[in-house]
């Protein structure tokens, strides 16, 4: 309605509606099947909702009808960017269950593949943060590195994307001959190459304006909301399975020098040469998760040089996988790793019967991570909402088993 008042000024009397907004599945930067359901006012969000879609492969289910070998395959389409770290915290579970202790050669050999599984993961979760915020380069860079390390797992195991490689009792097959000779090779070529995705996204004025200071999570909020991996690292909580976790899993990492990537005292560690924290973020929000991640390649490749020269001095074999008429000790067994989204946990039951377990179950970091988006999003800018949802990183085959 418009008056026109003594003074010749008219005024206008604006009102705005609230509206759904659909994002998702389809939009291009919800990450597979999620569907969020935004309350508008505008341009502001109220509220926003998400929905996991149907992904489900009752996985679980499956799990209680095959024995712990034939389960292998399920979990690397659980998190099918990190199929080998699904693997292993599956087998971890299994050995515990059995009371298995793995050889040397075998501790450093999953190490070895473990880390380097989880640089190809980051690599896409760099690329498709990118494409999220609206530049396809950096999608185009990560990639080409992220093919490098899929011919090297594809040398190793036959396979590209799910692996079956990391099985309880230790690896489907030792690591080829001059396949360590590649892969340190790859690591050489690679290093530097770092400095030019921090050039790409990093320190890209566009990216930290886009990044910064958005979607802010306290350390407190990520706590109550059992986030983990870099979205609890980002918010400034030090916390990393692989020092703080169980025994069985930690003493991988027992004789390995790493530094757990978190701010302390207002900086990173300092292990490499890598820009500063802009001005304008903020510790938990969007740009620091993102930031973990890039200094976690770089941690991931110290762990895998190390791995290479601890492998190359152990003695004794790979592990002999179990049988797959292993009889399972009746008990039951549940054990977390870090993965590269975080916590992942598996829980298995045996009535001590026979070789295929009476429960199988996945405890998910990305469902978890997920959770805590409607707090990050609400009154935030729609165009701000596939800044928030991409530096949580999900998996949705992870979340909907």
């Amino acid at each position: 309605m418009a008056t026109a008042p003594q003074s010749g000024i008219v005024e206008l009397d604006v009102r705005t509606d609230e509206m759904l907004v659909n994002m998702g599945p389809q939009h291009p930067s919800t990450h597979g099947v999620l569907r969020l359901v935004l309350r508008t006012d505008g341009e502001i969000v109220s509220e926003a909702t998400p929905h996991i879609g149907y992904l489900h492969r009752c996985a679980e289910k499956i799990g209680e009808n095959l024995t712990p070998r034939q389960w292998i395959p399920y979990t690397d389409r659980m998190d099918y960017l990190a199929g080998m770290n699904m693997n292993l915290g599956w087998a971890l579970t299994v050995e515990k269950l059995l009371d298995y202790d793995l050889p040397e050669k075998a501790r450093h050999l999953r190490v070895i593949i473990a880390e380097l599984n989880r640089i190809a993961s980051h690599l896409v979760g760099m690329g498709t943060y990118g494409l999220d915020l609206g530049t396809f380069s950096p999608f185009l860079y990560a990639f080409r590195e992220r093919e490098k390390i899929l011919d090297l797992l594809e040398d190793a195991c036959g396979a590209r994307l799910t692996y079956s490689y990391l099985t309880p009792g230790g690896a489907t097959a030792d690591l080829p001959p001059g396949w360590l000779q590649k892969l340190t090779a790859f690591l050489d070529q690679f290093e530097p190459v770092i400095l030019d995705y921090h050039a790409l996204l990093t320190t890209n004025a566009i990216f930290v304006k886009r990044a910064a200071n958005i979607g802010l999570l306290s350390a407190e909020m990520a706590i109550d909301y059992g986030c983990s991996g870099p979205v609890l690292r980002g918010s400034g909580v030090d916390y990393d399975l692989r020092r703080d976790g169980e025994t069985r899993y930690t003493s991988l990492y027992a004789d390995y020098a790493f530094e757990v990537i978190v701010e302390k005292n207002g900086s990173y560690p300092r292990d490499h040469e890598y820009p500063p924290v802009p001005a304008e973020a903020v510790l938990g929000d969007c740009w620091h998760r993102f930031y973990v991640r890039m200094l976690e390649v770089i941690q991931a490749i110290s762990l895998i040089r190390q791995g290479i020269e601890k492998y190359s001095l152990s003695t004794g074999d790979w592990g002999t996988p179990i049988k797959l008429s292993t009889k399972l000790p009746k008990g039951e067994a549940y054990l977390e790793t870090e993965c590269p989204r975080g916590q992942m946990g598996f829980y298995i039951v045996s009535d001590g019967t026979g070789p295929i377990p009476r429960r199988a179950r996945a405890r998910s970091s990305c469902f978890s991570n997920l959770s805590v988006a409607p707090e990050l999003i609400r009154g935030c800018l729609i165009a701000d909402v596939p800044a928030i949802v991409g530096s949580l990183d999900i998996v949705m085959g992870e979340i909907d088993r």
